[in-house]
């Protein structure tokens, strides 16, 4: 009996904070059985992950899954290269996309999804320093007004 509904393993937050993300994509991903577990486990960083195209195959770089405790010789690398799995269409749109410039692919979600990992990938643009600082000056003025209202509404 699998369990229906959407599960968040790891986000990659980082990612919203260095690009842009203009389309988001939902792709499967080659596991070994105990990476499955140790991500049930909640031990996957995605914080220097990336991805790329390479001879019509999608793949995950940097993507860090901690070996599982019980696991024994079956555990496999933990920053291993992995494979995406999605149609190859929308790979072949993806390469064309990634080959303009400022384009990139990055990891932003791994969640399960009626029991299988899913992977959400973000065709993302590169974010200056001067854009960083103008979101977290839009955070704070936005912080500071809602601060303003609660206060105001006591």
């Amino acid at each position: 009996m699998e369990k229906k509904g959407i599960k968040t393993a790891a986000q990659n937050r980082k990612a919203f904070h260095d690009y842009y993300v203009e389309e988001r994509y939902e792709a499967g991903i080659e596991l070994a059985g105990t990476e499955v577990k140790s991500i049930r486990a909640g031990t996957l960083n995605l914080k220097d992950a990336y991805c790329a195209v390479k001879d019509g195959e999608l793949f995950v770089h940097g993507m860090h899954i901690s070996p599982y405790e019980k696991g024994n010789i079956f555990n496999k690398d933990p920053v291993r290269v992995r494979r995406l799995l999605m149609h190859r269409r929308e790979i072949r749109k993806l390469h064309a996309l990634v080959k303009q410039d400022g384009y990139t692919l990055v990891p932003l979600s791994v969640y399960f999804k009626d029991a299988r990992v899913k992977v959400e990938i973000g065709l993302c643009k590169g974010k200056k320093n001067y854009d960083k600082r103008d979101a977290a000056a839009q955070r704070d003025a936005r912080r500071e007004m809602d601060r303003a209202m609660k206060d105001r509404s006591r």
